[in-house]
Parts: structure tokens; sequence; C-alpha cells
């Protein structure tokens, strides 16, 4: 297919890769030259703009920082005024629900199909092509857009209508950062009463303690060679981006009327943690504020 991709960063970079590798036409555009230069190499057609991106092609990609730029490029003379009749839409961005909605509204107006298509599985599911994507949106838009999405990810799933995409990822980003800091606290404690680390991660992985946070993303090296852990917490899920999407649980709930206390707490902690100068940090390095270390 030809497709646009605007927002080749961290994370839009590999997922446009990936859809080079399955044979996709992409053009592409960002705004900063260093992330866009690579993937111009690697065979992406250079998109002076947003709008030029979406010159003759079938669907666009955006994956961006926040709902204002989501919004910008949608709804100011952008996306919806320059795109062909019938392109296909999809928004891979954590952004607030009111956004993806907002948009959702005028891509239907406009006459377009509109996913909201956040995903999970970081820079390296996005490198390895295995990412989760939660949907929001109409089920033609959903089938339309399954056969690219499944280039770039493992799990697809339409979580519901207008923007359950996005109320999907921040209910998961959520109950993720309380289990994380559950999962650093035992540790923790564990290491003040003098249990050996790999001993309690072998216990509590086949016990009823066991989380993802704990076998999949151990946050002390050694038990999960693959985790940040074993890399100076670098890589992965930046902290910040976890303020970010904890930021965005407190809003829906606020506006929902839901009591989310572990929820508000958990962005207390990142908030510290952020403070601290460690939001670059994988958010398993919270582990390091706990033990005092930060």
């Amino acid at each position: 297919m030809r497709l646009a991709f605007i927002g080749v960063g961290h994370m839009g970079g590999p997922m446009a890769r990936n859809l080079l590798k399955a044979g996709h036409d992409v053009r592409a555009f960002d705004l900063s030259a260093s992330v866009l230069e690579p993937l111009i190499s690697a065979g992406c057609r250079r998109a002076a703009n947003a709008n030029d991106a979406m010159q003759n092609v079938e669907a666009v990609l955006t994956m961006l920082p926040a709902g204002q730029h989501v919004r910008s490029v949608y709804l100011e003379n952008g996306v919806l005024a320059s795109a062909a009749p019938g392109t296909l839409l999809i928004d891979c961005s954590t952004i607030d629900i009111d956004s993806a909605r907002a948009v959702h509204r005028a891509a239907e107006t406009a006459g377009f199909d509109f996913l909201d298509a956040p995903v999970s599985g970081g820079v390296g599911g996005a490198e390895a092509g295995t990412l989760t994507f939660m949907c929001g949106g109409s089920e033609s838009a959903f089938e339309r857009a399954r056969p690219i999405l499944e280039n770039m990810g493992k799990r697809i799933v339409l979580a519901g209508g207008a923007g359950a995409g996005q109320a999907a990822k921040i209910c998961n980003n959520m109950l993720l950062a309380i289990s994380m800091i559950g999962t650093c606290e035992a540790f923790v404690l564990g290491e003040k009463l003098g249990l050996d680390p790999q001993k309690l991660f072998d216990i509590a992985s086949t016990s009823s303690g066991q989380c993802w946070s704990l076998t999949t993303y151990c946050p002390v090296p050694g038990p999960v060679p693959s985790s940040p852990a074993n890399r100076g917490y670098t890589g992965g899920f930046a902290s910040a981006l976890m303020l970010k999407d904890l930021k965005l649980a407190q809003a829906a709930a606020q506006y929902a009327g839901a009591p989310i206390p572990l929820g508000a707490e958990a962005a207390q902690l990142y908030a510290l943690l952020a403070a601290k100068g460690l939001g670059d940090l994988d958010f398993s390095a919270i582990i390091r504020m706990l033990r005092g270390e930060a």
C-alpha cells in the first residue's frame, strides 16, 4: 500500500521501518531531521511537510507526543483538509480521550474512517514488530486498518468505539505503574531483610505475587536478562512517558468520577522520580528512588 507516516521518532521510526520491510511504499515526515534521515536511507520517501506526506496515499498513520499535536495535525488545516476522499486515518499516539474523540467526530463529519490505535510494547516491541494495538473506532475502520497494523504488531484488538483505544491504554498503563511500584517495594523490602534477589524472584514468580512487572520486566539485574535493569535502566519505557500516561489516567478518572487512589499515588511517585532528573530512565528505575539512591 501507499502509506504516509507522520511522527517517526523513538516509536514511529521503527514502526515505519517494519512497514517498509512488509513491502509498503512509505512517505515519512517529522519535524526532526535527525530521526527522519535514517528512514530515508532505509527506503522511505521524504515528505516536505505533513500535507505533502498525504499526497497519493491510501492511509495516513500518526505517532505524536500529545493531544494538542494530534489536533493540530488533523484539524488545523491538516490531514482532514488535505487527504484524498477514502483515505484511512490511524492515530497511534497516546493522548487524552477528549482529543481522540474530537478528531473522531471531525473525521466522521468529513467522511473519513478514523481509528485511535495507541500501542503497548515500548521501543523494543516497535523494533521487533510485536506491539499490541488497542483500537477505538468503527468495525469497518478496524478491518481496513488490521492488515497494516499486523505488519507492526502481534496483537490487534478493537476495544470499542471512538476513544476506546485511548481508554484501554491508560487503564493498562496505570495498572502497569502500580504493579511495578509494588514489585520494586517487594525487592527493596527483601533486600533489607537479607533475601537474595534471585531467590525472591524464583519464589514470587511461581507464587501468588507473579505479575508481568516481575517475570518479564524484573526491576533488579539478573533474573530477567532482557529487562532494562541489566542496562542501567536505559532504553525501555521512559519514566517521563509513564508519568504522562498516569496524568492522562487522573484526568480521565476526574471526568468519569472514578476513584483511583493507587493510580494517584503512582503519579505522585513518578513525578518525584522525574523531579530528581531521572525521567529519561526506564520506569522500573523507580526502585532506585525507593532504595534512597536517587
